[in-house]
This record gives C-alpha cells, sequence and structure tokens, in this order.
C-alpha cells in the first residue's frame, strides 16, 4: 500500500503524458509512449537505488528540491534540451534550426535527421557518461569500510587495493584509454570526453567533502552528536545538501544517455521521447522516494551491490556503444537481474542472520 501510495503522482503523470500523447500522435503516439515509459523505468531502476543511498543523506527540504526542480531538469532538461544541445553544437546548427530539424519526421538511420546526428555523437556521449558511471563504480568496490561484501572474492579484492592512492581514477584512465583504443577513428574524441567525466565525478565528489556539513565523524554539533548516540544518520543541509543534489543530477543525467539516445531506435519524434521519458523519469523519484521511506536498503543488504554492480555494466555497454549498440531491452534486462538477484541475496543473508538487526535510522 506504500508503494501505491509513493506511486499516486507518478499515476496521475502517466494519464496526462498518454494523454497528450495521443492527441500529439495519435494512437501510434500513445503506444510508442507507452513503451518509452517502461523502457525507462527498466534502464533506471538502479539508478533509484543509487539516488536513495544519497537522498536518504539529505533534509526534507532539498528532498522536496528534488522532487521539484530535479524532476523538471530530468524531463526538460536531460530528456529534451539535451538532444537538442548535442545536435546545434555537433551539426553547427542555431538552437532555432535544430529545433525546426527536430520537428521534422524524418529517419533516424538517414544522415542529416535529428536522430542520424545524435547517433553521430553517441562516442563523446559515451565516453563521458560511461566513465561517471564507471567513477560511481570503482568508488564503491575500493571502499574499505564497506560491512558485507556481495561477490565476495571479486569485491574483498578490491577493498584490499583500497589503501593504494588514487586508485579509482588511475584505473578509470586505465579502462577509458583501452576502450578508446579499440575505437581509433573516435580516440581522441572518447579521450577527451571520458577524461571530462572523471573531471567532473571527481569535482562533484570533491565539492561534497568541502562542502561536508555535519556528515564527518568528528562533526561535534549536538545534531550530529544526538544522531551518533542513537544510530541515526544525520541530514546535510546548505552547501553539502546542494553538492549531492547536484551529485543527483549528474547521476541522472549520465543514465539518461543512453535512454535518449536509445529511445531514437523506436522514434525520431523529440515531443514523444520527452513525454515518455520524462513519465519514466516520475516512476524514478517515486521508486527512489519508496526506497528511503521504506528503509529498504537497510533491509536489503545486497540492493546497493547490486545497483553497483549494474551501473558496472550499463557503463561497460555505454563504452562499447560506439561499436556495438545493445538492445535498449538487453540494457535494462541487465540492471534488473542485478537487482533481482541482490534482493534474493539479501533474503538469503537475512534468514541465515536473523538474530541480528540490519536496521539503519534516519534522522
Amino acid at each position: 500500500m506504500e508503494l501505491l501510495k509513493t506511486l499516486k503522482w507518478s499515476f496521475l503523470i502517466t494519464i496526462i503524458g498518454l494523454t497528450a500523447a495521443f492527441f500529439y500522435g495519435g494512437a501510434t503516439g500513445l503506444a510508442i509512449t507507452a513503451i518509452l515509459i517502461v523502457l525507462e523505468v527498466s534502464l533506471s531502476f538502479d539508478n533509484a537505488v543509487v539516488n536513495a543511498k544519497v537522498l536518504v543523506r539529505m533534509s526534507d527540504f532539498w528532498v522536496k528540491i528534488f522532487l521539484t526542480v530535479g524532476i523538471l531538469i530530468a524531463v526538460f532538461g536531460m530528456r529534451l534540451l539535451f538532444p537538442l544541445v548535442i545536435v546545434f553544437v555537433t551539426a553547427d546548427l542555431t538552437p532555432v534550426q535544430a529545433w525546426e530539424l527536430a520537428l521534422e519526421k524524418g529517419d533516424a538511420e538517414t544522415p542529416g535527421t535529428y536522430g542520424y546526428i545524435l547517433e553521430e555523437a553517441r562516442p563523446l556521449i559515451a565516453a563521458f557518461g560511461g566513465m561517471f558511471l564507471m567513477m560511481i563504480f570503482l568508488d564503491f568496490v575500493f571502499d574499505e569500510d564497506k560491512e558485507h561484501h556481495w561477490i565476495g572474492p571479486v569485491e574483498r579484492a578490491f577493498a584490499k587495493m583500497a589503501s593504494f592512492p588514487a586508485i579509482s581514477p588511475m584505473l578509470g584512465l586505465i579502462i577509458l584509454f583501452a576502450f578508446a583504443s579499440a575505437f581509433p577513428e573516435d580516440k581522441s574524441d572518447m579521450l577527451a570526453a571520458g577524461v571530462f567525466g572523471i573531471i567532473l565525478y571527481l569535482f562533484v565528489g570533491g565539492l561534497g567533502d568541502f562542502f561536508d556539513g555535519g556528515l564527518d565523524d568528528d562533526d561535534d554539533s549536538e545534531a550530529a552528536q544526538k544522531a551518533r548516540a542513537t544510530g541515526d544518520v544525520v541530514k546535510a543541509t546548505g552547501k553539502a545538501a546542494f553538492s549531492l543534489f547536484l551529485y543527483l543530477e549528474l547521476l541522472d543525467a549520465s543514465f539518461s544517455f543512453d535512454g535518449v539516445i536509445g529511445a531514437f531506435a523506436i522514434t525520431s519524434d523529440p515531443i514523444i521521447i520527452a513525454i515518455g521519458l520524462g513519465v519514466g523519469a516520475f516512476y524514478v523519484r517515486s521508486i527512489t522516494i519508496y526506497l528511503v521511506k521504506a528503509g529498504t536498503l537497510s533491509e536489503y543488504v545486497f540492493l546497493e551491490h547490486g545497483a553497483h554492480w549494474a551501473i558496472a555494466a550499463l557503463a561497460f555497454l555505454l563504452l562499447i556503444s560506439p561499436g556495438y549498440h545493445a538492445p535498449e531491452v538487453v540494457i535494462g534486462l541487465i540492471g534488473v537481474g542485478f537487482i533481482i538477484v541482490a534482493v534474493y541475496s539479501s533474503i538469503r543473508y537475512n534468514r541465515s542472520h536473523a538474530d541480528e538487526d540490519h536496521t539503519i535510522h534516519v534522522a
């Protein structure tokens, strides 16, 4: 019941979106929009899990910002404006010309069309988004303080390497160079975009550490002392919360890259794509909120692990996409598959450790 209550706004947005799609594109537009909604949710379920891990650290005010301003950025910024920016930058067009091109009902495989230009920009987008996501995964597996290890031998081996200085960005650069070398025609572009993705990830992470207001173990504020005494998580506010919000938006952007471009394999109409993926983004937000309220991350101890391994798989698929683009259904099923297996592993673990308390209290 709690899940249905949390999803009520998403259901309402779905009705509005499908109605708009029907009046805009008829029965065909309605059907394609429904397909895109399912596509977006399946591709981004692991995104919701990682979002919840960050959102649980944010104050109620910033949670509301994430659900209002954040969703506007996600829907209109990433699902509508981002492809437009890519087209007018890479094709040397004005924004007006790019919009006019977007409204043309051209085949995405025909040179000069909106979808074709986006596809041509895939190496840059894939390298940037792929490396941003890869850095998230690497920082997770190189965390030596994790209490649980899901894929035991592998994760413990990574944890032992965590003390090596700058291991995550170093390995990230090696991975980037290896993938870029596989596509010599796009090597320089992929290297530049991938390095920028790594730099942006490090910048946002550094910004969070710099503005970290009350999340450190040595924080002596009254709220922090009370939280440590009760086992609660201290909520970030102000600049610290803003840095977390920025991180969430960049994370959402990285997850949306493949979905936006992949949507053009289904339709080249940017309005239908924006409606379908936008409605899907509302579901991702709702699922995120449910995971936070229900305390699912603490109840299913390996859920976060599964989400990060799904992120690694998505990063891999993004990085190889200039040469081989996996079908969207495969990409979505890989993410969902990791989540399902992680939930099953968590249930088995909880049954074998029934006398232990895994609950994480949230202040």
